[in-house]
């Protein structure tokens, strides 16, 4: 059976309701959101339901009326959450809404039902039976419980239910964490199962995880053992709050919110819930008694101290004179206290080893506290990990990716054992007199020392059916740069920056500076690759796979130079700059840029300058340059002119003005785009430039854009010479608006100095009337305004507080 998703029905409208309702809007599907009617509604005294049938599959949130003010309500304040669940809020209005009593018939239309209601499974089967009633044959139906049985859960069901019924366990916030755990039963037909795992992938940007019917799953299983024992061994040993969380977070390759600050943000009766599943239902787990609350954590839930939601956990908002400061909890005294400094000797040492599985390595085996406590989490964590398979899961390569999709990690259990080492660990460990699980021994046992291999460009794992190495298979539609580089790909390649040949007549500039910084050496490979291309390939992708596309130029060098007030310099930077987007503007071959994550100042004037953009869903692109005293100067400035122009031409009767106006003060108050659907209201990326939800398959997606223009016949641009420029009257506009920003405070006095300069450049400087210019106008236009600010006391002052705290100076 062929399987399509268009209408998506999620039943029940708590915070991972409505926000995995919300993200199957961010993805362009038709939701309706459904949850129980009001509490006050239920006795006798409940209007009747309307006999009123909407036009549409269900109400939009403003319609709906008492009865579903559940569904109605969970929206408006999904709307609010931060981080936002939808990619912009307006999309909120896309979704429709409505209650069980009165709708569930409607989901008679739904390709796919998803339940996330309340943990008990006597309730869900309740709703299965009703869904069963009403649903469509082949319809998808899954639920996105966290530990309860999915067998279960699908007792009793139709037969035509039971084949298309699995688990797709969401991890929150569904847009931001890339895991999804898909766990089937034995009747679950395995097409539905694949189509669902590549659906995800590809329409909602999971990494999928395949999981066993056991408590918990993966990830929550393996976290919660890790949560539950480092507690186990603070209580044992004495170690504070503040001294776990800076042992557990990016020291490790794990999130700033490592241990405790984690917790306070999920919640502490949901952890205790999570962990007392594991307790309750398996019985037959070696190290159970892990899983049981410690008794601080009962008094803590006891006394309402659940973390964020309710204003104090581990952590806590402490009014003080000075204004207010974050105490810690002592767990022995269950009192908040001002924050103890952490001071580990080792700590400083390892801050300059960049290999995450080296310092783990240092840190694990060394002889202090730190050691200690990091061996003896980490070492109970391998061996609990290792004895779950194939208990949760077959291959323990599912159990990494779950591990790092679902909480972040660089390195999953079975990476970090090869960082510190499989054979030593072990030495350790059976020094100590602890069992070794069957599957190391058996790793050992083939005379293998780890469980993965890198070897040419590909990945291996170790098979303990045949005791030898087995590829890991390639995902048709994921290109892995450093794989291609292993294997010879590259072209040419320099400090920052490198051409790849991707493959069919394609080739990747890839950017690899600190936070991708664009310096001499990016502009350098630029030029060559697009040179480089127009000579042996058919098309250029610019993208990378770092942890940022590009955090903009390198200011270091920019201010040393306007500090030796090297005018020259600094005027050949600018110039090389622009000269080189407008060669790939102009290139004689298409250029498609990939950008995702951070794209700021000099990254979004690269992207802006391709052909076309394919950029990842979580894009958050901006022309943020007034924040350090400068403005936009590698064309974004004429370029965001070009396109509000453009747009104005679209519109029968349109006042360009409005167009510049939005322009101008995109860039003057360096507004960022919280996604890639924001950024095309914003001009930064076009309307018709394409979104992919999955960022593993952006630089394949780019590439198949590119080989699509060369299928049509690509023609290269011109220069355009026919921009129409405002003139006088607008540019007296904006100054007018200036000056009301800087009167009402908005602005400081210097931000209205550069918000001029942009004004100016943004309606073609010196212009008596409505003229037509060309780019190489806009473009000295910006380099003159650059050149001036950059020799200002307080532009420097700005580059300086950037460089050296990495916040902005409003002087």
């Amino acid at each position: 059976m062929a399987y399509k998703i268009e209408k998506v029905a999620v039943l029940g409208a708590g915070v991972m309701g409505a926000q995995i309702a919300a993200h199957f809007v961010n993805a362009g599907f038709k939701v309706l959101l459904l949850d129980i009617l009001p509490p006050s509604l239920l006795g006798e005294e409940a209007p009747k339901k309307s006999s009123t049938k909407s036009p549409e599959w269900g109400l939009k949130p403003a319609e709906a009326g008492p009865r579903s003010a559940i569904a109605a309500t969970a929206v408006a304040n999904a709307r609010k959450l931060k981080p936002a669940p939808f990619f912009a809020p307006d999309l909120a209005d896309n979704l429709r809404v409505g209650n069980f009593e009165d709708d569930l018939d409607k989901l008679n239309e739904a390709d796919w039902v998803i339940e996330a209601i309340i943990e008990r499974l006597d309730i869900k089967r309740s709703l299965y039976e009703k869904v069963d009633k009403v649903r469509k044959n082949g319809s998808i139906i899954t639920s996105n419980t966290s530990g309860i049985s999915i067998s279960a859960m699908a007792e009793g069901r139709s037969e035509d239910f039971r084949k298309h019924f699995l688990c797709t366990h969401f991890f929150n916030p569904p847009r931001y964490m890339k895991l999804l755990e898909i766990i089937s039963t034995p009747e679950t037909c395995p097409d539905v199962v694949k189509f669902v795992a590549d659906f995800c992938d590809r329409r909602l940007g999971k990494g999928i995880a395949y999981a066993k019917d056991t408590p918990n799953f993966i990830a929550n299983r393996i976290g919660t053992f890790g949560m539950m024992n480092g507690m186990k061994v603070m209580q044992e040993e004495g170690y504070t709050v503040e001294e776990i969380d800076k042992l557990s977070g990016p020291i490790l390759g794990r999130p700033k919110t490592a241990s405790f600050r984690t917790i306070d943000l999920v919640g502490l009766d949901t952890c205790a819930m999570v962990s007392q599943n594991v307790y309750a239902s398996a019985v037959n787990d070696e190290r159970r008694d892990v899983f049981q609350v410690p008794e601080f954590i009962n008094k803590m839930i006891a006394n309402k101290w659940l973390g964020n939601k309710t204003g104090q956990g581990f952590y806590k908002k402490v009014k003080t004179e000075s204004g207010s400061e974050i105490y810690s909890l002592d767990i022995n005294t269950l009192e908040y206290r001002p924050q103890q400094k952490v001071k580990f000797p080792i700590l400083e040492t390892v801050k300059s080893i960049e290999n995450v599985g080296e310092r783990i390595k240092t840190l694990v085996y060394s002889d202090d506290r730190v050691g200690n406590f990091l061996w003896k989490t980490l070492s109970e964590t391998l061996i609990y990990t290792a004895n779950r398979i194939p208990e949760i899961a077959d291959d323990f390569v599912q159990i990494d990716n779950a591990l790092k999709w679902g909480f972040n990690w660089e390195l999953g259990v079975f990476e970090t054992w090869d960082a510190i080492g499989v054979e030593k660990s072990v030495e350790k460990m059976r020094s100590e007199g602890r069992t070794i699980p069957t599957f190391v021994q058996q790793l050992l046992d083939s005379g293998k020392t780890s469980f993965y291999q890198y070897k040419d460009g590909y990945t291996y794992k170790f098979d303990p059916s045949t005791g030898d190495y087995k590829q890991i298979e390639e995902k048709p539609g994921i290109i892995v740069l450093s794989s291609l580089k292993d294997r010879q790909k590259v072209v040419k390649k320099n400090a920052g920056a490198s051409l790849i040949d991707l493959g069919d007549g394609v080739a990747c500039l890839e950017f690899h500076s600190k936070m991708n910084a664009v310096g001499a050496d990016t502009i350098s490979m630029m030029n060559f690759a697009v040179k480089e291309v127009s000579q042996n390939f058919e098309g250029l992708v610019v993208g990378n796979q770092g942890d940022v596309f590009s955090a903009g130029a390198n200011l270091m060098l920019l201010l040393l130079a306007a500090q030796e007030q090297e005018w020259d310099d600094v005027d050949l930077m600018i110039r090389g700059f622009q000269n080189a987007n407008m060669a790939m503007r102009y290139s004689d071959k298409p250029v498609v840029v990939a950008p995702f994550g951070l794209t700021l100042g000099g990254g979004c004037e690269i992207s802006m300058h391709c052909d076309r953009t394919r950029a990842a869903a979580e894009t958050y692109i901006g022309l943020v340059e007034i924040g350090v005293g400068l403005i936009p100067a590698g064309g974004g400035t004429k370029e965001l002119a070009l396109r509000a122009t453009q747009q104005a031409a679209m519109e029968v009767e349109a006042d360009a003005f409005n167009y510049i106006r939005q322009a101008f003060e995109t860039i003057a108050t360096a507004k960022v785009a919280t996604s890639a659907v924001e950024a095309k209201k914003l001009g930064l990326l076009r309307k018709t430039d394409q979104i992919s939800m999955n960022k593993d398959r952006l630089i394949d997606d780019a590439k198949q854009v590119v080989l699509g223009m060369v299928k049509e016949g690509y023609e290269r641009q011109q220069p355009r010479t026919d921009i129409p420029a405002l003139g006088e009257s607008a540019l007296a506009a904006l100054k007018l608006g200036v000056h009301m920003m800087v009167r009402g405070g908005f602005a400081t006095e210097y931000e209205g100095h550069i918000a001029r300069k942009i004004a100016k450049i943004l309606t073609g400087g010196d212009l008596s009337h409505k003229t037509l210019v060309s780019e190489q106008h806009f473009l000295d236009l910006e380099r003159e305004a650059f050149l001036s600010l950059c020799g200002e006391r307080k532009t420097q002052e700005r580059i300086q507080a950037m460089l050296k705290t990495g916040k902005p100076l409003r002087n």
